[in-house]
């Protein structure tokens, strides 16, 4: 196997947060990865590469191998349920699941929950022993509530500023939701060495991540 770690992250705003911790770690990382238009970034001369990919996709990427490391939101992982290792905890992009609805919201029979993460949302309604039905959207899911789709709906909170706008009230959290560091089980085994050593630099330039 490559002795260079090919390392899966997202594109977006989280790719600056990534240079940042890295550098912090004493890993410099290419100046052109927060605005390229490339797909895949070599960074030999720190022992990696870099594959840019959508979010949703970086834990796929890991579970089968096109990528030893990847960079990916606890709620992906929740949602993907995919079969890697997570690592560290990286405290960035940090926001919540929560379950959202109109101030005025009362329960009401055979309720209906709109998400971009009906897993999720699904399994939390199975575990506190109610039975809903779940409506998978991909945008916009403020929306559902505004237009009597839906009841209330389970998606991220960052600052909270959308629903506010929109005349929506976070009722419960899910969950805190930060980065994570995950590996591919081979890779895993076959490249511990670069991988261990790469988490032990992270790990003193990790955020603290507070205690609730």
């Amino acid at each position: 196997m490559s002795d260079i770690l090919k390392v899966a992250i997202p594109k977006g705003r989280i790719v600056k947060h990534i240079s940042k911790l890295f550098q912090q770690a004493g890993i410099p990382l290419p100046e052109d990865l927060e605005d390229t238009r490339k797909f895949i970034i070599p960074a030999h001369e720190v022992g990696m590469e870099f594959i840019i990919a959508k979010p949703a996709d970086v834990p796929t990427y890991v579970e089968y191998g096109v990528a030893d490391l990847g960079v990916v939101g606890k709620d992906v992982l929740m949602e993907e349920n995919r079969n890697v290792y997570e690592l560290l905890d990286l405290g960035i992009a940090r926001c919540r699941f929560s379950v959202i609805g109109m101030p005025d919201w009362q329960p009401v029979l055979n309720p209906r929950v709109a998400s971009k993460f009906p897993n999720v949302a699904s399994q939390y309604f199975r575990e506190k022993g109610q039975q809903v039905e779940i409506i998978k959207l991909n945008g916009n899911v403020e929306l559902a509530p505004l237009i009597r789709l839906a009841d209330r709906i389970v998606d991220l909170v960052e600052t909270g500023n959308t629903i506010r706008e929109n005349g929506l009230v976070e009722m419960e959290k899910i969950a805190d939701i930060t980065s994570r560091l995950i590996a591919n089980r081979v890779s895993y085994r076959m490249k511990n060495d670069a991988i261990q050593l790469l988490c032990d630099r992270l790990q003193p330039v990790l955020p603290v991540i507070p205690v609730n």
